[in-house]
């Protein structure tokens, strides 16, 4: 019986993970294959590369989105596609545009209907429960 290989991911997966933009990572990082043992040592010992990057960026769009408090779709809708460093996302939330207004107006409504929908289902569950 021969060992077992280490299950691997495609860097583009490991920078997902790590909530790091890919093209900003170190090269051997873009062009290798990542274990699942390497990517929970990033995860647990980060190294000065991605603690620098999560710092201050270039950000994916979805933390850009989080950090805005707007939806990666409102995002696309602004205009905004190419990612932002942490500079440029507090200088948006220092003096917000019309569209971050608008869009985090949206994103608030969104999440306000979710949370009302699964209350509603969390109340039906609960009377089907009783009911059974």
């Amino acid at each position: 019986m021969s060992p077992k290989k280490p299950q691997e991911m495609k860097a583009s997966t490991a920078a997902a993970k790590l909530d790091v933009y890919l093209p900003a990572t170190p090269e051997d990082f873009q062009n290798g294959a990542v274990t699942r043992d390497e990517l929970a040592e990033l995860q647990a010992n980060p190294p000065e590369w991605l603690t620098e990057l999560r710092r201050n960026g270039p950000h994916p769009r979805g933390v850009v989105a989080a950090r805005l408090r707007v939806s990666t779709s409102g995002l696309a809708r602004a205009g905004m596609t190419e990612p932002l460093t942490t500079d440029e996302i507090s200088a948006l939330i220092a003096e917000p545009p019309e569209w971050l207004v608008r869009e985090r107006q949206t994103y608030e409504e969104v999440r306000r209907e979710e949370r009302r929908l699964e209350s509603r289902e969390a109340d039906r569950r609960a009377a089907a429960a009783r009911d059974a």
